[in-house]
């Protein structure tokens, strides 16, 4: 006997169970995607880890070039011209390196299956939108996935030099030298660009909201400059403590801010519509 996929049962309805077993086939694929992407990383280990998570470590990185050639241009003294990094990068545990070569691998895994696991995200919430909205799913992907890689590339070229440069060089005392365990690198590098992938996600997170009605154009705006003080935590936290790298961090974030502002207004009025 022919067993009935799950959009057909209960004419055309499915159950909790279903919805259920439906949402665990999605995790799989995702999951499975990810997998895949994490094996694929893990088998490139030296172009992972000897030009990717290390190249922020080397002086002549390609963002502490251009940060040098702008501190010369506004006459800033700053430490992005330096011929060398005061730090070492060490191991201390048996198997610290093949520990972190695995959640590296899994981390990037993520990151380059991250359109296949909204793509996943999207066919399980599809069902429940109306048809209209379900032409908009390559978009979604689209833009979803554009604004997360832009994340994540601001978080490696801008957030991590920023961070390693500042944290690498600081010292107590003379008498104290740097040298930062791997797990300790690797996972500043991977709390600022997945922070940063994921912050950059703002607008979207706000065209939802705005769907369900939960904010409107008018209490992003009343509320903007808290907005503000938020995005300025948030900087801080994910950067170095100096105000200069908190400002180059924080003007993208509320661009994204004022771009969310734009969405709302526009989805708030669709929404309007269609109530009346």
């Amino acid at each position: 006997m022919k067993q009935l996929p799950p959009q057909e049962v209960e004419g055309g309805e499915m159950s909790f169970l279903d919805h259920l077993e439906e949402l665990r086939w999605h995790i799989i694929r995702a999951v499975l995607a990810i997998v895949i992407a994490a094996t694929v990383a893990f088998i490139l280990k030296s172009f992972i880890f000897d030009v990717l998570l290390f190249g922020p470590s080397h002086p002549d990185f390609f963002s502490y070039r251009i940060l040098c050639k702008m501190s010369g241009f506004f006459g800033i003294e700053g430490g992005f011209c330096d011929q060398e990094m005061p730090f070492r990068i060490q191991s201390r545990t048996m198997g610290g390196q093949f520990s972190a070569h695995v959640w590296t691998s899994i981390t990037a895994g993520f990151i380059i299956a991250f359109p296949f696991v909204i793509y996943e995200f999207w066919k399980f919430v599809a069902p429940a939108m109306h048809t209209h909205e379900k032409k908009y799913a390559r978009g979604f992907i689209f833009v979803t996935s554009f604004l997360f890689f832009l994340g994540v590339l601001f978080g490696y070229y801008i957030v991590t030099p920023l961070s390693i440069n500042f944290l690498g060089k600081y010292q107590v005392s003379d008498m104290v030298f740097n040298d930062f365990d791997l797990s300790s690198y690797i996972s500043l590098v991977r709390a600022s660009v997945l922070a940063s992938g994921l912050i950059f996600e703002l607008p979207i997170l706000i065209y939802f909201l705005t769907k369900v009605g939960v904010v409107t154009p008018q209490f992003l705006k009343t509320y903007r400059k808290y907005a503000l003080v938020v995005v300025l935590v948030v900087s801080a936290i994910i950067t170095p403590p100096d105000i200069v790298s908190q400002i180059i961090v924080a003007i993208p974030v509320l661009i994204l801010y004022e771009v969310s502002i734009i969405i709302s207004s526009i989805m708030y009025k669709r929404e309007q519509k269609k109530v009346k």
